[in-house]
């Protein structure tokens, strides 16, 4: 099943500093490893703040938290999910009846 996940950086508790590179380079690792297997499809950083919008592949949304819960910002508790929305094939492109 796949998930669109929106996350954010949690700037009231940390500032842009506490963002180092190698903060943001172990989790872009994390996110490498994922996208390796399969379960991260795609992935945006967010323009109007930070984070990032991910395109998921897990079994159920307990899955999609457990994942990205295992990484580095999110072990910090620097980054957070806002939304996690469950997505269903679009019927449009499905057979005719």
């Amino acid at each position: 099943m796949q998930f669109m996940v929106l996350t954010r950086r949690r700037t009231e508790s940390f500032n842009d500093a506490d963002y180092t590179p190698e903060r943001l380079e172990a989790e872009a690792e994390g996110v490498r490893r994922l996208f390796m297997a399969s379960t991260v499809r795609q992935i945006w950083n967010r323009g109007d703040m930070g984070g990032a919008c991910l395109l998921m592949e897990a079994e159920g949304e307990d899955e999609v938290r457990s994942v990205l819960n295992a990484l580095p910002l999110f072990k910090s508790g620097m980054q957070e999910m806002v939304s996690i929305v469950p997505l269903r094939p679009y019927r449009g492109f499905g057979p005719r009846q």
